[in-house]
């Protein structure tokens, strides 16, 4: 009886192995969508001045993002117009760059951009720091009131990225995402933002 328990206990190793090696594979690993979402992005700010009197610069926008999909395994002659992705949401989280830990709270926005199958699209202005972020922590110990300095660093400036994922569907209906990152600083009364 021992040997049989035993042997059994083995064979279900074996399966158990052999399944959880198929799920790793590559091929089972990558996007099921017939198309890839590439996701970057042109900054025209990287320091963000938060004292709400320097209106220097700091009504310019952030950047932009640029989407392109590419095709897996174009076929000629096979129309691809079902593998348009339609991007309908972003997050934005954000990651110290500068040691500190805290940042503003994440949050979620809705879009509606069509990307083509295998071309590219822009999306200008996105919100990357809600209005209200500024008068909370880690920003608003950068005011002199309340020091001058982030307490975590002992720094006059926060560096973080804001990260940005983009989450649609192509037509057909495969799920897509992509993610691009925003490195930013943020200071108070530092001549504007640039």
């Amino acid at each position: 009886m021992k040997f049989n328990i035993k042997y059994w206990m083995r064979v279900a190793l074996v399966i158990a192995v052999g399944a959880v090696s198929f799920a790793c594979s590559n091929e089972l690993a990558q996007s099921a969508a017939p198309v890839e979402l590439v996701v970057s992005n042109t900054q025209a700010l990287s320091r963000i001045d938060v004292d709400p009197s320097s209106q220097l610069s700091c009504d310019t926008a952030i950047g932009a993002v640029l989407f392109r999909t590419i095709i897996k395994n174009p076929a000629e002659g096979v129309n691809q117009q079902f593998n348009d992705v339609r991007i309908t949401r972003y997050r934005v989280s954000y990651v110290r760059t500068d040691g500190g830990t805290l940042v503003p709270a994440p949050f979620v926005r809705s879009i509606d951009l069509l990307v083509p199958a295998g071309g590219s699209a822009t999306f200008d202005a996105p919100v990357l720091l809600q209005s209200d972020a500024i008068l909370q922590q880690p920003f608003v110990a950068l005011r002199p009131q309340n020091g001058g300095r982030d307490p975590e660093t002992g720094r006059t400036t926060v560096r973080m990225d804001a990260v940005v994922d983009f989450f649609g569907e192509t037509l057909a209906g495969s799920n897509v995402a992509g993610r691009t990152r925003f490195p930013l600083d943020f200071c108070f009364n530092c001549n504007g933002c640039i």
